[in-house]
């Protein structure tokens, strides 16, 4: 009698250990399985950020780029106002010096046709 009391507690002993282990097995799959789940879901946020990173990095090389060009143009469109407003300039020093030229040549044009009439009233007298 006491040796089968031994044996059921040793069977039933058996049994708790088996179901013990299966639980155990059970836990590590679940826990491995929601380890994989968690790392890919990470992954995944991760892959973004550095895709998004690398749109980025492109969009900050091609505004460089076009930043460079603009200043560029910007440089040369100044340039061709400054040498636009000194042509003007140059264009209203020859005004003025023809302006006076004129007056000048208006000057001596009276003063010889003062001189004209003067020998002309002279010769006719």
């Amino acid at each position: 009698m006491l040796s089968r009391l031994l044996k059921e507690h040793q069977s039933k002993q058996t049994e708790r250990k088996e179901l013990q282990e299966g639980r155990r097995r059970e836990a590590i799959t679940a826990a491995t399985c929601l380890t994989e789940a968690l790392v890919d879901h990470l992954n995944v946020g991760v892959a973004k950020a550095y895709v998004n990173q690398r749109k980025l990095d492109h969009e900050v090389k091609t505004l460089q780029v076009q930043a460079g060009q603009f200043s560029k143009q910007t440089g040369q469109w100044i340039s061709m106002v400054e040498g636009f407003n000194q042509a003007l300039k140059e264009i209203g020093d020859v005004e003025n010096w023809a302006r006076s030229i004129e007056m000048d040549m208006r000057t001596i044009a009276t003063a010889l046709e003062y001189v004209h009439k003067g020998q002309l009233t002279s010769a006719s007298s």
